[in-house]
């Protein structure tokens, strides 16, 4: 399909004048109605404003590609703008917009959008192409350039076919490269050229192997890769790895195959990387490489979170559900003290509904902990972070603790690695069945036992004895105390002092210290709830999708809803949430509420002194949590694999291309 197919001679304008970004908004979709692609012109624009304010469609040198894909679209077009005195647009790097390409595509599974994209990005890297569009003096005109430039522009399929290697010695530097995407469109191509153009600059010969939706083309042989120097794998899908054993491999997200192409080909010609060892037909990508070292434990902490994620929203709606029937069923006044914090397994369908949730709890820690481990040491380490995390579950280290075994998990099987390639042939082999299980799992309970279980139960003795000698201080500064350590880590060491110490309150008649504990766990999942409605931008789609169960996790006391959040940037997160426990804590103790039970959140709320203050207190602490949530977070720059945006990337890909046309003029 040539680009001219797409254009319609009405959806056309050479002298738009609009006054600010969103008059050229809309007069761009009206452009677009007039070539009568749009079955519901209204929904449409609404599609083209909602990826607006996911980031600017302004790729900067003047240049905006707003888009929307929809069911209002009934065939893949475009619309073009050419402003003369330009527009205010939000660019990426601060220019007014002077040249404009509306894209509309039908809600379907060809991604016509991203292919039309992917070439309008390749040819609008070249200023003649730009400033000629820009001085068109007539619609044929400007159609005419477009045709002219799309008929001699090779596509990143047939230039890379062109490209190979040769098997002879001597002859220059050799690199390979593969690239993969999920989605297998736009990412695996862009990556591909974005290398096949770095290469050529550094004067290196290069084939690269694309595994896209159509499957795998230009594949490596056997004789270059035996040739080859040094091989880039960027990739976030699944690429056989086995057969780059014992060759140097760099391995990348797509991502930066994308926006980091020079460093990576430089990264390969200096020789400093390391030597690939497979063990498995098929190996998922781990990011590697040159990158820093916060974001190496960045996406390694992700790969637990995300593995987590549903036994956490799994188990703890199924709680939820078991509080609530209990809640509706039992009178909780009407219960002798003892049985009280029985609430939730009292009837015998509220006690099904806890039992299935608290076994997908119980699984929380040991999964975050494998996962962890395997982002790092690959699945050697996954038992060993499965034999961790459970032993910090059944502990005092908590949620802590399952961090600490997963890093260890992972950096153990790196280490008896290294140790095992010293050893013969014959006895490396019987590593990853018989040395990595039996030896890592052995330095793994030694550790947990006699390291990490001990320190963390030494912090939650010492916590828990300065709690009791704060028990007849200022009733509002223990509460706003109690409040915060419930959020500092969530069901850790922290966390567990406070409860224990507001459930030993009850025993004792102070029902007021136990509705502080419980307000300032409620708060941080429904704080990060709220925050992922008011500061979409502030979080990852993956994180969107997810937060709006944590009301539900909050209102029935389940701080642990709060922990993916937590866990994936702790220095925002954590003390917004622990300001506005606190706050919540303090409130409750000057409104003078109490609680009698030592757990079910709403679910309880009939036997809660003062319930309106108290959920006043909740609410203000809910809020205040959020709004810090809005200015301390940054905005999210980590897609998930499914959910990630392409066009995000491709905005990044073109402004990277740029750059590097405009270095190349300058030398």
């Amino acid at each position: 399909m040539r680009i001219t197919d797409l254009l319609d001679k009405n959806s056309i304008s050479l002298n738009a004048a609009p006054a600010d970004k969103k008059e050229t908004l809309d007069l761009a979709v009206e452009l677009m109605a007039k070539s009568g692609k749009l079955s519901d012109v209204e929904k449409y624009r609404e599609q083209v404003y909602a990826r607006e304010e996911e980031s600017t469609t302004g790729i900067g040198e003047g240049i905006a590609i707003p888009h929307g894909k929809c069911d209002a679209v009934k065939a893949p077009g475009l619309a073009a703008m050419v402003i003369k005195n330009g527009v205010e647009y939000e660019s990426l790097d601060g220019e007014p917009v002077t040249l404009l390409f509306l894209i509309a595509a039908p809600n379907t599974k060809d991604n016509v959008h991203l292919d039309v994209l992917s070439k309008l990005s390749v040819m609008l890297m070249d200023e003649n192409f730009t400033t000629s569009l820009r001085n068109a003096k007539s619609v044929d005109e400007f159609l005419q350039i477009i045709d002219a430039a799309d008929e001699s522009a090779k596509s990143i399929d047939d230039r890379l076919s062109d490209t190979g290697i040769t098997t002879e010695e001597k002859k220059g530097f050799k690199l390979l490269a593969v690239t993969s995407c999920p989605t297998g469109i736009a990412h695996t191509y862009m990556a591909a050229e974005a290398l096949e153009k770095a290469a050529r600059a550094a004067d290196c010969q290069i084939k690269i192997e694309t595994r896209g939706s159509a499957g795998a083309k230009n594949v490596l042989t056997a004789e270059e890769i035996e040739a080859a120097d040094c091989i880039i794998v960027a990739a976030d899908a699944k690429v056989p790895m086995d057969r780059f054993n014992g060759k140097k491999v760099i391995s990348c997200q797509v991502s930066d195959g994308i926006g980091k192409a020079d460093q990576l080909v430089k990264q390969a010609m200096s020789g400093n990387v390391e030597v690939f060892h497979g063990e498995s037909s098929e190996t998922t990508t781990a990011v590697t490489g040159k990158e820093s070292a916060a974001h190496k434990i960045y996406t390694q902490l992700m790969n637990g979170v995300s593995h987590m994620l549903p036994f956490v929203v799994g188990g703890g709606i199924l709680i939820a559900i078991a509080f609530l029937i209990d809640g509706l069923n039992v009178d909780i006044n009407a219960l002798p003290a003892d049985q009280r914090s029985n609430f939730g397994t009292i009837t015998p369908i509220a006690a099904m509904f806890k039992n299935i949730g608290g076994v997908a709890f119980g699984l929380m820690l040991p999964v975050l902990a494998g996962f962890i481990g395997m982002a790092i040491g690959d699945r050697p380490a996954l038992a060993l972070g499965f034999v961790g995390g459970m032993l910090a579950a059944n502990g005092k280290s908590g949620f802590l603790g399952a961090l600490v075994a997963g890093f260890l998990a992972g950096y153990l099987i790196v280490g008896l690695r290294k140790i095992c390639d010293k050893l013969p042939e014959a006895i490396e082999k019987l590593a990853p069945v018989l040395i990595y299980p039996v030896v890592g799992i052995l330095i793994m309970g030694l550790a947990m036992n006699f390291v990490v279980e001990p320190v963390m139960g030494g912090i939650n003795t010492g916590l828990n004895n300065f709690l009791s000698g704060m028990g007849d201080s200022s009733r509002i500064v223990l509460g706003l105390i109690l409040g915060g350590m419930m959020a500092i880590d969530m069901g850790g060491p922290f966390n567990k002092a406070a409860y224990v110490f507001g459930t030993a309150a009850i025993t004792a008649g102070n029902y007021d210290i136990m509705a502080a504990v419980m307000i300032g766990g409620m708060t941080p999942p429904c704080a990060i709830a709220l925050a992922t409605l008011l500061f979409k931008n502030k979080f990852t789609k993956e994180e969107r999708d997810a937060g709006p169960t944590n009301f539900i996790m909050g209102l029935a006391f389940i701080t642990e809803g709060a922990i993916p959040f937590a866990a994936s940037d702790p220095l925002h997160v954590l003390p917004s949430c622990i300001i506005g426990s606190a706050l919540a804590g303090a409130l409750s103790m000057a409104f003078h509420c109490t609680l009698m039970a030592p757990h079910g959140g709403i679910f309880v709320f009939p036997v809660v002194g003062n319930a309106v203050m108290y959920l006043v207190a909740l609410v203000a602490g809910t809020v205040v949590s959020a709004l810090l949530l809005g200015v301390l977070k940054k905005k999210s720059n980590h897609m998930s694999k499914k959910g990630s945006s392409e066009r995000a990337v491709l905005r990044m890909w073109v402004l990277n291309s740029y750059r590097n046309i405009k270095n190349q003029k300058r030398r």
